[in-house]
């Protein structure tokens, strides 16, 4: 994809980000509009944009490209986890701190942000490695994420931990309100990891796999909806970035740092690893953007929910979202004009 293309379709992304920041600045999208719009391209626009990718026809991978891309996608979460560990130390974070670090660096924004931007300036092969990566993330956060969180006390994790110590405690057979929550906890666990964009991107990976054709009527339908997520999702990341406390958050040097860290020189070294393996030009733009985008939302709502200070999660939500759309244009454009070639 030639330079031109890249910066026209980030310049699209920038206008429609400056339409949130004005209707917010407006009042015309207030917080309550923001959440339900959210809520709309979380659990149906992008949930269809994903399944509207595979059906439009233009994808000529095959069924070894995604195995492929399964296999680099549990690589590049081991990778993130380990750098979680990493990372917050280069940082020189305090250690009670870290943990937010830890999740900045593994939880970023590959669903709200980065399906649309893939769509909107990659192969459409591209698509394929950033729906696999996003079925581990919604794998991880509600298991590893948590946990992490949560210090390993997460209302998830720490039913189950309570319900060892009962048993341990020679009192089998007893229907104790440990056991009880620790059920609760695992079936509200996996009320999450299977939310409507993961089921939605394990439809499309099946539907791809076997070559499936849908009727046209459901498959425009899907079309129809998947095209309005680009629009919908840049305007309401126009309108995160209007309330968030920007002038704060860029004092942040450590913020700064991990830019540096996590959304500069991790992509470019995944690029030069996958380059140095010899993987496919396509798959390694699709690892560098989803290694790209800006921070997360979820780790930051989390965090308010279970009563943590989310100050350093919405600092980095803030400056990294502004970052990002600099930091992703200069990436794709250097790197699409060298693998492409």
């Amino acid at each position: 994809m030639s330079l031109s293309i890249i910066l026209q379709q980030m310049g699209v992304i920038c206008i429609l980000v400056a339409i949130g920041i004005y209707l917010q600045k407006k009042n015309i999208i207030d917080n309550l509009t923001s959440q339900k719009l959210s809520a709309i391209v979380v659990d149906i626009c992008n949930p269809a944009l994903i399944m509207a990718s595979i059906l439009s026809g233009g994808l000529t991978a095959t069924h070894k490209d995604l195995l492929t891309a399964i296999a680099l996608g549990a690589a590049f979460y081991a990778l993130l986890i380990v750098l979680g560990f990493i990372i917050p130390r280069l940082l020189r974070a305090e250690p009670d701190k870290r943990r937010f670090y830890h999740l900045m660096t593994v939880y970023t924004n590959t669903g709200f942000l980065g399906i649309p931007v893939a769509k909107a300036i990659l192969p459409a092969n591209a698509i394929l490695y950033v729906i696999v990566i996003n079925v581990f993330y919604s794998l991880l956060f509600y298991t590893h994420g948590v946990t992490v969180l949560g210090h390993g006390k997460s209302n998830i994790t720490d039913p189950i931990v309570s319900g060892s110590s009962a048993s341990s405690a020679s009192m089998p057979n007893t229907a104790t309100p440990s056991h009880a929550s620790s059920l609760f906890g695992l079936g509200h666990a996996l009320l999450r990891i299977l939310s409507p964009g993961t089921v939605m991107a394990i439809l499309s990976l099946v539907v791809f796999w076997y070559n499936v054709t849908l009727p046209p009527i459901l498959a425009n339908t899907i079309e129809y909806i998947g095209n309005s997520t680009v629009f919908l999702s840049m305007t309401i990341l126009g309108v995160s970035i209007a309330r968030s406390n920007l002038v704060s958050a860029v004092k942040d040097l450590r913020i700064w740092g991990y830019v540096l860290l996590r959304m500069l020189l991790v992509p470019v070294g995944i690029v030069f690893a996958m380059r140095a393996i010899g993987f496919d030009p396509v798959a390694t733009l699709a690892m560098c953007l989803m290694a790209s985008v800006p921070v997360g939302n979820l780790p930051m709502i989390q965090a308010q929910k279970i009563g943590e200070d989310p100050t350093i999660l919405s600092s980095g939500v803030a400056v990294t979202t502004v970052v990002s759309i600099v930091t992703i244009t200069i990436l794709t454009s250097i790197f699409s004009g060298w693998l492409l070639a």
